[in-house]
């Protein structure tokens, strides 16, 4: 019998350990995916700080560095310059890169550091239980803010796609989303397009993936993905934002 869907090589073959419903799972499968088209796996590093994202070092088949709560891009800064040959990227949560790390991700943008950032923006901390993020939503109900996200008390929501765009060093920046095929489709070549855009050594990148977080928004999994679609897209519209790689928007065949 012929297969016509397997296990990517680059993704460990153990059960994933998020939880129900969540998408962490669909995006590495595609950095999987990606890492073996590309056959780069020997030449691979990934940086994974605190949150749900420090779990992905038990979930690829290339080395896996950890980095303190958002430090992952001054890390994956210093490996990169001492292996320049090897591809170098940042797993990181929206807690994580939108607010402790806020100060790393804007300067290896502005130093054009050539590595490629995964930025996974689910508008709530995860892993800690559920409190509001930078990129959590005006109204949205989270552990702190029980009453919903006020202007007036937490500000607006952060952007981060939009405002990193405005960063000179920054080569290609494009936001993503997994809650349908199509768009799974189009979050794939998009990662493979930040990757090539380090292997042909154009600059800082990242990919901005809209992720669902059921166990924290208080929904099952379907709700979890039309709350992507109805609520987080309208703040966090997809689309590329920043592209000085001369190939223009990732193809979405």
């Amino acid at each position: 019998m012929e297969v016509v869907f397997d296990r990517p090589h680059a993704l460990s073959d153990v059960t994933l350990s998020y939880c129900p419903g969540c998408t962490h799972g669909i995006i590495h499968r595609l950095i999987a995916e990606v890492v073996d088209e590309l056959a780069i796996e020997g030449k691979t590093i990934g940086i994974a700080p605190v949150g749900c994202s420090v779990l992905a070092y038990n979930f690829f088949e290339f080395d896996m560095q950890e980095a303190a709560h958002g430090r992952a891009p001054a890390v994956a800064t210093g490996i990169k310059r001492v292996h320049p040959d090897n591809v170098v990227f940042t797993y990181q949560g929206d807690g994580d890169l939108a607010a402790i790390g806020t100060a790393e991700i804007v300067h290896a943008a502005a130093r054009s550091e050539n590595i490629c950032v995964i930025f996974v923006n689910n508008a709530i901390y995860g892993m800690t239980g559920g409190q509001m993020a930078p990129t959590t939503l005006v109204g949205q109900v989270t552990q702190t803010t029980p009453y919903g996200r006020k202007v007036e008390n937490q500000g607006f929501p952060i952007r981060m796609s939009e405002m990193l765009s405005t960063v000179q060093g920054a080569a290609y920046i494009e936001r993503v989303s997994v809650d349908s095929v199509p768009n799974i489709r189009k979050a794939k070549k998009a990662i493979k397009k930040a990757f090539q855009c380090q292997i042909d050594k154009k600059g800082f990148s990242m990919i901005e993936v809209l992720s669902s977080c059921p166990t924290n928004w208080g929904m099952d999994a379907a709700e979890a993905l039309e709350w992507i679609r109805t609520d987080m897209m309208p703040q966090y519209p997809l689309g590329v934002y920043c592209d000085k790689t001369g190939e223009g928007k990732a193809d979405e065949a």
